[in-house]
C-alpha cells in the first residue's frame, strides 16, 4: 500500500478519524471520544497504519533488540504534529507522555494495563520519535506475548498506535473504579489517590488513600488515609520515584469536594461507556483532567 493510499499516519484528539479503533487501539480511540466533552489533555496519535509501514521497511526491532529509529517521512510527519502540539499548548517544546495503545488493548476483556511501554516527560521531536520506537519494540516484549498467551490473543499480526499526550504535572493523582472492584458493588464508586505523578499508583509502590462515594447521593462514606512514602515526579528528562515530604504523607490528597467531582465524572463515563469504568486522573491548580478511561475488566459479570 502506497503512502498516496494509505490511512493516515497522524490523528489527534477531538477529530473524526480518531474514533476509528482499527487506526488507534482501545485507549486512544476511548479518549477521543470523550475529549470533546472533558478536560482531556491535547494529543495526537501515530496510528497502527504508521506501525505497519515501519514494520514492512524493517524498521521495528523485535524483543530482543534495540528499536531503530523512524522513516524519515515519518518523523517529518511527527515532528510538524509535535509542532502543532506545542502551538497548543503554548510551549515550544511541550513535555508529553507517550503511550502504547494496541488496537486489542482497553476492551472488555482484557486492559493489557501495564504490558506495553509508556514514557513520560519526553521533550522534543528526537526524543518522543526514540519513544514511540521503543513502545513499538514493547509489542514483542516477553512481558507482552505472554500476556497474550493468557487471555488467548493471537501472537502474529499484532498491531499498535501510540499516544503522544501533554504531560499534566499531577499535584495529585487518582485512579476512580465506577463500581467498587473489591466487594463488587455497583452502587459505590472508590478511587485511590496519591501525591505527584499516577505511576505510583499503577506500578505498586505507594499505599494510596482510598475514598468510596456512594453513588444515590454522591456522599463520601469511606475515606482510608494511607501513609503515603513514594511519590513520581518530573525530572529533566523523565520521572524519579522521592520520598514525601513528611508534612505530606499522613495528609489527605482530596478534599471530599474533589472526590466527589471524580466520583460524578465515572458515573457520567460508565453511562456514556454502558460498562464500569477504570479512569486515571490528574490534579493540577485545582483542575481535574482526564487521562485514560477503559472498561473494569476484573468485575464479575463484565468479562
Amino acid at each position: 500500500m502506497s503512502r498516496e493510499t494509505a490511512a493516515p499516519s497522524v490523528a489527534w484528539l477531538g477529530r473524526g478519524e480518531c474514533h476509528d479503533c482499527v487506526l488507534l487501539g482501545g485507549k486512544a480511540s476511548n479518549l477521543c471520544h470523550l475529549a470533546a466533552e472533558h478536560r482531556v489533555p491535547p494529543g495526537f496519535c501515530l496510528t497502527a497504519d504508521a506501525f505497519d509501514h515501519a514494520s514492512v521497511n524493517g524498521l521495528v526491532a523485535d524483543k530482543d533488540a534495540a528499536p531503530l529509529s523512524l522513516p524519515s517521512e515519518l518523523f517529518g510527519e511527527l515532528a510538524r504534529a509535535y509542532l502543532g502540539l506545542g502551538e497548543r499548548c503554548g510551549v515550544d517544546a511541550p513535555s508529553v507522555a507517550v503511550r502504547s495503545s494496541a488496537l486489542d488493548e482497553d476492551g472488555a476483556g482484557a486492559s493489557f494495563a501495564g504490558q506495553h511501554e509508556t514514557y513520560l516527560n519526553v521533550v522534543g521531536a528526537a526524543a518522543v520519535a526514540e519513544a514511540v520506537a521503543r513502545c513499538w519494540a514493547s509489542v514483542r516484549s516477553s512481558r507482552a506475548l505472554e500476556y497474550r498467551r493468557r487471555q488467548g490473543f493471537p501472537l502474529d499480526g499484532v498491531r499498535i498506535a501510540v499516544l503522544v499526550q501533554q504531560l499534566i504535572p499531577a499535584d495529585v493523582s487518582s485512579v476512580v473504579f465506577s463500581a467498587n472492584p473489591v466487594t463488587g458493588s455497583q452502587d459505590e464508586v472508590m478511587i485511590n489517590a496519591s501525591w505527584g505523578l499516577g505511576e505510583s499508583i499503577v506500578g505498586g509502590t505507594v499505599t494510596p488513600d482510598t475514598y468510596v462515594v456512594r453513588k444515590v447521593d454522591m456522599a463520601v462514606v469511606s475515606r482510608q488515609i494511607a501513609d503515603k512514602r513514594q511519590m513520581t515526579v518530573m525530572v529533566p528528562g523523565g520521572t524519579r520515584e522521592v520520598d514525601v515530604p513528611r508534612f505530606l504523607r499522613a495528609q489527605p490528597t482530596l478534599r471530599d469536594d474533589q472526590a466527589v467531582e471524580m466520583a460524578r465524572l465515572g458515573v457520567a463515563l460508565e453511562g456514556k461507556m454502558g460498562h464500569p469504568v477504570d479512569m486515571e486522573c490528574a490534579v493540577h491548580a485545582g483542575q481535574l483532567y482526564l487521562l485514560q478511561c477503559r472498561p473494569i475488566t476484573t468485575l464479575a459479570g463484565f468479562r
